[in-house]
């Protein structure tokens, strides 16, 4: 089976073209060699996906003959992520928690509070030093 397909089958990818698409960028390996998206795999090979800045990896353990469902992919395939990377994606939720670019449009309610907050606090500040 290709291995776009692979992805595409046990849920690595929502659509096929954009398993395709992370083969032909180079964020697929298969043993250790980059591949092309048309490249066959076998079961016991080796997959690292990179995904969402983190490298997944996978054993192939059988190959389905068609998308299977969530429940079960763990026939298909089996997770041997290391836990530091896993670790990694937690830490990057926390980072992107409460980040908001220049110009996003209006401020929230909540960053409407700060902001009167920490004029509040200036001025409070100003006066005891007056």
């Amino acid at each position: 089976m290709r291995v776009d397909k692979y992805l595409w089958c046990i849920r690595y990818f929502k659509t096929r073209s954009i398993a395709t698409k992370a083969c032909k960028e180079g964020k697929v390996r298969v043993n250790g060699d980059l591949i092309k998206p048309s490249r066959e795999i076998y079961p016991t090979d080796k997959i690292t996906v990179r995904k969402n800045q983190i490298n997944y990896e996978l054993m192939v353990l059988d190959t389905p003959d068609n998308r299977v469902g969530a429940k079960l992919v763990d026939i298909y395939c089996k997770d041997i992520t290391p836990q530091e990377a896993l670790q990694k994606l937690d830490l990057l939720k926390y980072s992107k928690d409460y980040y908001r670019k220049k110009g996003a449009g209006r401020p929230t309610k909540k960053d409407r509070r700060d902001i009167d907050d920490w004029f509040i606090e200036k001025n409070d500040e100003n006066e005891s030093e007056s």
